[in-house]
């Protein structure tokens, strides 16, 4: 089974809310760039990157939580990071049963995260030899 197809199966395993929110934020995140892969993680962890690690999402019993690998180094002028983690790295946005999902908004903190990575992570470094030179 590919890795979408396990997440096609964890959310459909989710038979309350869950399930429907999940969907909605795997299709956020798919729709900011057509270049984002889907992966299946730490043995059970939905997982998106491009260029890097993006975002990991779980269901816990009472939430959705969706952690960005670099969050504490993208802006968020529309506060979506809202989880309790206070790190150097990682920042999370923990989503409950009656939030309304702020689509906009967290389809520009995914294209932040593809920015950071690209022009962040070491393995990035020849493609961004790369672009600077076609400049």
């Amino acid at each position: 089974m590919n890795p979408s197809e396990q997440i096609d199966q964890a959310i459909d395993a989710l038979a309350d809310w869950r399930g429907e929110m999940l969907a909605r934020v795997r299709r956020c995140i798919v729709g900011a760039d057509p270049e984002i892969v889907e992966d299946w993680k730490w043995m059970g962890s939905p997982a998106w990157s491009r260029d890097g690690l993006i975002a990991v999402g779980n269901a816990h019993k009472a939430k959705i939580k969706l952690t960005f690998a670099y969050g504490a180094h993208l802006p968020d002028p529309d506060g979506l990071f809202n989880g309790q983690d206070n790190g150097k790295t990682r920042r999370s946005i923990d989503i409950f049963e009656g939030d309304a999902l702020n689509a906009a908004a967290l389809q520009t903190l995914v294209r932040a995260a593809i920015s950071y990575n690209l022009a962040n992570l070491k393995k990035n470094a020849s493609k961004r030899a790369t672009v600077d030179k076609a400049k």
